[in-house]
């Protein structure tokens, strides 16, 4: 757990979705949280600091007063270290299999519950990275072994889906750079796209949403009403970009345009003119993000050439909404 303190309170507040003035009443009523202090004498918040607050957060949700949940907390430890060890590993496979469990048993509340502290504890981009996407992986491969059935895999889908919109809302506002987010038709696995697309909003970015099965005309539309600089489109398989090659090239023509998941190979994106992401949807936002930083920042050109690598966005199975 790195203790090294590096943000500002209004960039935690941020992070954590704990208001300012909470956190310092915690800090001082509760002694939950002991931030550093710059040489102005601002506050400054490390990783263990967050730890501390999402734990709060998630003792808070289960039912306790504010200050039982504090002194629960203070009882862990100022110094939790299992979060960067094996331990820590183990906890996040551990909520992972329960939350498996509880979808897979068509357990609403449950699965809801479990979810809820899998966000509690990791935070957005931790529970993308090593609890949902994993188990989506799990269960595509579960699902093409026929392992599960198709309606454990449809419930697990709708209800991730469900409660990951629930964080997109507001996800179109702000100053930021725009992206229209789309599967293109008879596409209809949307789970790592909405990954992607939140954790493109943290980056301060504004999406724009259009979903599974989107005509690319409509996609264009949308991104001509926002003036978009980017248009992600993401697909299980190369058929599903085969039939509008000639609208993606059409698309690049005027937009950005990158592709993304198991569909998006790199023959594919030269044949049509457009790049391709890799890697998992946490990390391609980040790093596409960072990239226009770079390229703004060099005076560089938005694009990149047909073709070119970006982090993976999709899963390797069709089960990956």
């Amino acid at each position: 757990m790195d203790e090294t303190p590096r943000l500002r309170i209004a960039d935690f507040s941020a992070k954590v979705g704990v208001r300012p003035d909470t956190l310092r009443a915690w800090e001082r009523r509760y002694d939950l949280i002991a931030p550093a202090r710059s040489d102005g004498g601002f506050r400054l918040y490390s990783d263990a600091d967050e730890w501390r607050v999402r734990l709060m957060l998630e003792r808070l949700g289960s039912g306790l007063s504010t200050a039982e949940a504090a002194r629960e907390v203070r009882a862990v430890g100022r110094r939790p270290r299992g979060l960067s060890s094996d331990s820590s590993r183990s906890m996040t496979a551990d909520l992972a299999t329960e939350l498996g469990e509880a979808l897979e048993g068509f357990d609403e509340e449950w699965a809801q519950d479990a979810l809820e502290r899998i966000l509690g504890l990791l935070g957005l981009e931790r529970a993308i990275r090593g609890a949902l996407m994993p188990y989506l992986r799990e269960v595509g491969d579960r699902w093409a072994a026929g392992d599960i059935d198709v309606a454990q895999e449809h419930f697990a889908s709708r209800l991730l889906e469900g409660r990951l919109l629930t964080l997109a809302r507001g996800w179109n506002k702000g100053p930021g750079p725009g992206a229209v987010l789309a599967c293109p038709p008879r596409e209809q696995h949307t789970l790592p796209l909405i990954c992607f697309g939140l954790v493109l909003r943290t980056r301060g970015w504004r999406n724009v949403y259009i979903g599974g099965d989107a005509p690319l005309g409509s996609v264009a539309m949308a991104a001509d009403t926002i003036d978009a600089n980017l248009i992600v489109l993401a697909a299980t398989t190369t058929e599903r970009f085969e039939p509008v090659l000639d609208q993606l090239t059409r698309l690049a023509s005027r937009w950005r345009v990158v592709i993304a998941g198991a569909g998006a190979t790199p023959e594919v994106a030269a044949r049509a003119g457009v790049e391709y992401l890799t890697d998992d949807p946490a990390t391609a936002a980040e790093r596409l993000s960072a990239a226009r930083a770079t390229s703004r920042s060099a005076a560089a050109s938005d694009g990149l050439p047909a073709g070119t690598p970006l982090p993976h966005l999709g899963g390797s199975t069709p089960s990956h909404r």
